[in-house]
């Protein structure tokens, strides 16, 4: 078998040095586009250059290629199998650009906009993972390699992988179902019926990651959480009303305490952090008659959960302040308690 070692040598040289020209062209061209990026206000360049940085080592290696088979005298045979290997790198790099492009467009745009749909771990991998499958079915058609058989096994298949892999896709189908549902969305602060609170981190395609106030993260998965007793409380909205219960001397005015307490809620708006104006805040003698004291509760508006904490802080210190400048006490629990002496039973 004689080889033709000039005809394999001189296309491979061409290949390598046309490829070589086309990293060069690549590395100055970006270089040139992200000068052009950072000078522009919007990110949509600074995601089509991120999407495309990757793919386009794989169009210079196609060029080059193409270029090595084109000044080539090799036979039909080999040459289909080149021009078969170019074609699936390209359809290869344009699959890994489109995924990444859509993907990042998608989870921007949604952030943007402010639209209430979840820009969530499971979101993001089913877009991308949908045009990965579509491109693999490309490169086995342009293979030659027929997808009817393949899809045929995969539904006998199906069932098998589907028994194997039942927990993985209850998560998954539950995962998807909180998605569409939209009761627990990416940034929203929830409490769960076991007793742990914090914002909704991520929802991924078989768990939910909660972080907590402690810093900590609870990861519980996607079936339990849809099974479970959850308050959101972000919805319908993030404001919140804020309940302080006050109890008073019997000996206090209740009108003089109602005035006191509102006077005050009214002048921490604005000064204190997440407190809110509108509506404006009011009392309430509830529950009422209590053993030692009037018990009152003021009510009034939070911006959001965790502002609570630094509200009720600021109000109790401004209130027990202002009542003491008032006069109204504050009652400490007590007891009336009757002795009775048992006198000695005649023997």
């Amino acid at each position: 078998m004689n080889i033709d070692l000039k005809g394999i040598f001189i296309p491979a040289i061409a290949a390598l040095i046309a490829a070589f020209l086309m990293f060069m062209a690549r590395s100055v061209a970006f270089r040139l586009l992200h000068k052009w990026a950072e000078r522009t206000e919007t990110k949509f360049d600074d995601i089509i250059i991120k999407s495309f940085k990757v793919p386009s080592l794989y169009w210079c290696i196609a060029i080059g290629l193409y270029i090595g088979v084109a000044v080539s005298k090799l036979p039909e045979r080999y040459v289909f199998y080149f021009s078969k290997a170019i074609h699936i790198i390209v359809i290869l790099s344009i699959t890994i650009a489109t995924a990444n492009l859509s993907g990042k467009i998608f989870r921007n745009y949604i952030q943007k906009s402010e639209l209430p749909i979840p820009t969530t771990g499971l979101a993001y991998g089913i877009l991308k993972g949908t045009i990965l499958i579509i491109g693999f079915l490309i490169m086995l058609t342009v293979m030659g390699i027929s997808i009817t058989p393949l899809i045929t096994a995969l539904g006998v298949g199906g069932l098998a992988v589907a028994l194997a892999l039942q927990d993985t896709l209850t998560n998954l189908f539950a995962g998807i179902h909180i998605l569409v549902e939209k009761s627990i969305r990416v940034g929203d602060f929830i409490k769960l019926e076991t007793g742990q609170e914090g914002y909704v981190e991520d929802i991924t395609w078989r768990t939910t990651r909660i972080r907590m106030l402690p810093n900590n993260m609870v990861i519980i998965p996607n079936s339990k959480l849809s099974q479970s007793i959850v308050t959101n409380y972000y919805l319908p909205e993030k404001r919140m009303s804020l309940l302080i219960p006050i109890g008073v001397s019997y000996s206090s005015d209740p009108e003089k305490v109602e005035r006191v307490l509102i006077e005050e809620a009214k002048k921490a708006v604005g000064e204190i952090p997440g407190l809110l104006g509108d509506p404006e805040p009011f009392v309430r003698f509830i529950p009422g008659f209590g053993d030692s004291s009037l018990d009152f509760t003021l009510i009034c508006q939070v911006q959001e959960f965790v502002d609570q904490y630094f509200a009720q802080h600021e109000l109790r210190k401004r209130i027990f302040r202002r009542f003491k400048e008032e006069g109204i006490e504050i009652p400490f629990p007590h007891r009336t308690v009757y002795l009775r002496e048992e006198k000695e039973w005649q023997k």
